[in-house]
């Protein structure tokens, strides 16, 4: 397990782990810090149209942190995954210290998409997302905007931009102008349980 300490001071830094294949077949981590880095900003963050008419028709229940080890191994469960038992493992423990939060879609009583993401003052640093149904990780998406706004975050991380997360408004900066956000992101006291009113 990567101890939370080493996480956090990683995360502060803009370095973030991923657990990857050796020459050797083996399964080790490694860090990265992109150059340029893919943010979404709150304050442009897009909800297209059509999403906008099923968050309204209320399809998914959104519940926030209730099942957030089962929505990693969600992430986690496709061909090919950087999500290893390790990075589990450690990132379950930074949710048991309050830092780390999952936002889920449900139909019914089925966890059917949702995401998860590291909370450090006012940076929120977003890891993965999985759908099984439709609309149902966008949904999660937007919720998480929603309750980053209202706790008064100012940095939302994405590592990379994918065109998935383009049409939300998903864009790439450098890096350095990416660690002077994070700077000031790290000055703020923002609140990740305080939800939306």
């Amino acid at each position: 397990m990567i101890e939370p300490l080493v996480l956090l001071e990683a995360y502060a830094n803009g370095w973030f782990p991923m657990g990857v294949e050796t020459s050797t077949g083996a399964r080790g981590v490694e860090w990265f810090s992109p150059n340029p880095r893919g943010v979404l900003p709150l304050d442009a963050f897009h909800v297209p149209q059509r999403l906008a008419r099923v968050i309204r028709q209320g399809r998914f229940n959104v519940r926030v942190d209730s099942s957030f080890e089962r929505v990693m191994r969600e992430c986690a469960a496709r061909d090919e995954t950087w999500i290893t038992g390790e990075i589990v493992e450690s990132y379950v423990r930074l949710h048991e210290l309050g830092l780390a939060h999952s936002v889920e879609a449900w139909h019914g009583n089925v966890l059917v998409g949702g995401l998860y993401g590291v909370a450090l003052r006012g940076a929120f640093f977003g890891e993965s997302m999985f759908h099984r149904e439709a609309d149902a990780s966008k949904v999660a998406l937007a919720a998480l905007v929603e309750r980053l706004r209202a706790g008064g975050f100012t940095l939302l991380d994405i590592q990379w931009v994918t065109p998935h997360l383009a049409q939300f408004g998903a864009v790439e900066i450098p890096r350095r102008r990416y660690l002077r956000l994070l700077e000031a992101a790290l000055g703020v006291d923002a609140d990740f349980g305080r939800a939306a009113p």
